[in-house]
Order: structure tokens, then sequence, then C-alpha cells
């Protein structure tokens, strides 16, 4: 007979979880500066967009820009996974929908892949790379409704 090993998150994972869930906090209250600081000095996001920022500062700078200039949508997410490549480095992968300003329904046009690369520093977890990819699922209309059905119960909706 085969043994059921219990699905059991470790402390690490639990650390780099409520760095990524951290990240999704700073960006909801739109707090630019604390976005940045969970970063590596030399880190970078890629945006939905396509935009490039590199590094702590120009992060910093892109999302002030960002904030001042636009009401941005509220992030719900669903973390898939989180995986160790090694002891110090590792790898998340969530969902995200956007409820743009004004609604209470998410956009599903505006849903999302995130990868983040994390990496283990002295003085804590730091992102290397945030990645946002549109989930658009080109000709497969159903997956898309299917994400934004398991984001809407994550939102409660």
């Amino acid at each position: 007979m085969e043994s059921v090993v219990p699905n059991t998150i470790t402390h690490t994972e639990s650390q780099v979880r409520a760095l990524y869930d951290q990240l999704i906090h700073c960006w909801n209250e739109r707090e630019h500066t604390a976005f940045a600081e969970l970063f590596l000095h030399d880190g970078y996001t890629i945006g939905f967009d396509g935009t490039v920022s590199n590094g702590k500062s120009q992060i910093n700078q892109h999302l002030s820009e960002v904030f001042q200039h636009h009401q941005t949508a509220l992030y719900i997410s669903i973390v898939r996974s989180i995986r160790a490549l090694n002891d110090s480095v590792w790898i998340v992968h969530a969902d995200v929908g956007m409820i743009p300003p004004g609604s209470k329904e998410i956009n599903p046009k505006l849903n999302a892949v995130q990868s983040l690369v994390v990496m283990k520093t002295v003085h804590g977890f730091r992102i290397a790379l945030l990645q946002n990819t549109p989930a658009s699922f080109h000709g497969r209309p159903e997956a898309v409704e299917q994400l934004t059905n398991e984001l809407n119960k994550t939102y409660g909706q």
C-alpha cells in the first residue's frame, strides 16, 4: 500500500507567499515605493502591456507615474504554485483578474498570468522578476470564462 504524503507548506514557501501577497497589496493600495522595495536592486518587471522597468528606482518611477495619471484596477489573485529551484531561488505562478475603478466585477479582458522569480538574500526574500502575461487564451473563450469564474469565487462574487 502506497502512503500519501500530506501537502504541507514549508516555512520558506509561506515566506515567499507572503512576499507575493505584499506585492498584490502594494499594487492595490497604490504604494509605488513599497512595491519597488520588494524587488532586488536590479530586479525588473514586465507589465501587462510589455513595459519593462529595470531596477528598483525605475520600477518606483514607472509606478509613481502610472498611479499619478491613472486610476488602476484592483488585483484579485490565485496562487497556483510556489516551487523552489534551489535553496535560494523560487518561482511563483499566479493567475490574476482585475476589477476596474468604479466596477465590482472582474474584467475578463484584463486577466493575466503572473510569474515571479524570488531570491533569498541576506535581507530576506526579494523579487528578481515579475512578468504579467495577458490570459487571453486565443480561440478558447471557455478558458477565459473558467478563469474568470475561479477569480470571482476568490473575490466572493
